[in-house]
């Protein structure tokens, strides 16, 4: 067997190297310029909230509520039949520890909206969410091959649904997600941004999700941190 000679094998390591230090430092750059969360004053922001799936696993809630988090938005369903495994757990843990709770929907975008509607409710049932009901529309997690029309159409049908039972739903998205579905087919509908820029969006926004690594005692691991668009006063009115 040849055995390369030593500048060649010198040669490899020092490549390898560099792939290395490339990596990290471009692991470095993305969670000091990109991944890092803008600085939401506590003074103007005195609300804060996290969401949660079943991803997130097992939650102490009362930890969670000593520090310092006030509400919480659960994920019920998703499509048409899929609902969140922790979510009636997750739900009951958090009334009890005294947080104000919400309940949000994976919209997928190749799935009939009335069909999408109707798990969303199935799976809320009659509980009692202080914060509302609202519908995670995003690009992530769904297929690049369905018409924005359709979508559009899909979206509207799930939004009558709800309205007819008697539910005014908000929308949470990113800048993105909104300019391209909501900004012109659902004018006035009540915004829950996604941004990490210190001004969230050019448009009235209700919630701000704005970090996707937060740390909160009761959590294990990175949890979504969200803040409320008001006082604590008009938080506690604008509340079901």
């Amino acid at each position: 067997m040849r055995i390369p000679p030593k500048k060649d094998i010198l040669t490899a390591a020092g490549f390898l190297c560099l792939v290395v230090i490339l990596v990290l430092s471009c692991a470095w750059v993305w969670k000091q310029y990109i991944s890092t969360p803008p600085y939401v004053s506590p003074e103007r922001y005195p609300v804060r909230g996290i969401d949660v799936s079943a991803h997130n696993g097992d939650i102490n809630f009362r930890k969670v509520r000593k520090n310092g988090i006030e509400f919480v938005f659960m994920k019920a369903s998703e499509g048409t039949d899929f609902r969140d495994k922790s979510f009636s757990e997750n739900y009951d843990k958090a009334r009890k520890a005294g947080l104000k709770t919400g309940a949000y929907h994976f919209f997928r975008f190749d799935k009939d909206g009335v069909d999408q509607a109707m798990n969303f409710l199935d799976a809320v049932g009659d509980r009692k969410m202080d914060i509302g009901l609202a519908i995670d529309i995003e690009q992530q997690g769904n297929p690049d091959s369905i018409p924005t029309e359709l979508i559009t159409e899909r979206l509207t049908a799930m939004t009558e649904y709800l309205y007819l039972k008697g539910i005014r739903v908000f929308f949470y998205t990113n800048i993105s997600g909104y300019e391209k579905y909501l900004m012109d087919s659902f004018p006035g509908y009540p915004l829950w941004i996604c941004s990490f820029s210190s001004h969230p969006i050019d448009a009235e926004w209700t919630y701000w999700q704005y970090d996707h690594h937060g740390k909160v005692k009761g959590i294990k691991g990175d949890v979504d941190l969200n803040t409320f668009n008001g006082t604590r006063e008009e938080f506690l009115n604008s509340l079901n």
